[in-house]
């Protein structure tokens, strides 16, 4: 199945908390767009595998996802390293996409910044022939996605370019609050965390105002590249 974006990022739940609006808002405009989730977040305190994989489920029909993957990577301890690589490179090749969103480049969590490094040299890799992966016993053709933009995430990374989701803001949370297990519950006995803290969804909520505000929308949501941006029409910016 061709996408024309494929997200590759570190848990379930990163996509929805960073850019399900923009996920929700392309879909709309008739892109197919798809997840593939690197780990199962079995390290998380709250919540189980198990749980974080039927929640992922419930986001991905509430936001009309082409497809969702996970590939099994260990949560905290996959590394940018040839073996995990080729996993990458072999679900680009599936998939095909002509955008790639990642984790953001540094964050609080060390698994987003080591993911966006993966993904970002696994989208080059992909490109390379002499690079062989395999699908179903067949090898797979070589793919280089023509753009990887990177989301922010809880910590503030100034960006290069903020997507207007102001239409699709109360779909992202509807997908965001999916994952039950993982943000506050009043009745929950699980210990408190970072994101289960009351705290975190008002930091959502004024993280998309800003973002918004900056580019005279209502919500939005701020991407970093790593390399230059072109554009053929100067009327084509805000």
């Amino acid at each position: 199945m061709k996408l024309d974006i494929l997200l590759v990022v570190a848990h379930p739940d990163d996509a929805e908390i960073s850019c399900g609006g923009t996920i929700a808002k392309h879909i709309s405009l008739g892109y197919k767009v798809g997840v593939v989730d690197l780990t199962r977040g079995e390290l998380g305190t709250r919540g189980t595998a198990l749980t974080r994989a039927q929640e992922a489920m419930e986001s991905t029909k509430i936001l009309g996802l082409e497809v969702r993957e996970n590939l099994g990577l260990r949560d905290g301890f996959f590394k940018n390293s040839e073996e995990d690589q080729l996993k990458v490179v072999a679900a680009i090749r599936k998939y095909q996409p002509e955008i790639v969103l990642a984790n953001a480049t540094h964050d609080r969590h060390p698994d987003h910044g080591r993911a966006s490094n993966l993904v970002y040299e696994s989208c080059f890799l992909s490109g390379l022939t002499k690079v062989e992966t395999k699908e179903n016993e067949w090898v797979q053709t070589a793919w280089r996605p023509k753009a990887v933009y990177c989301f922010i995430q809880s910590q503030y990374i100034k960006p290069d370019f903020i997507v207007d989701v102001s239409e699709f803001w109360e779909k992202k949370m509807m997908a965001l609050r999916a994952f039950k297990s993982q943000f506050y519950d009043p009745q929950s006995n699980e210990p408190e965390t970072f994101i289960s803290n009351p705290g975190f969804m008002k930091l959502i909520e004024s993280r998309g105002h800003e973002m918004g505000y900056s580019i005279g929308a209502k919500y939005g949501e701020g991407f970093t590249v790593r390399n230059m941006l072109g554009v053929d029409n100067l009327f084509n910016l805000k």
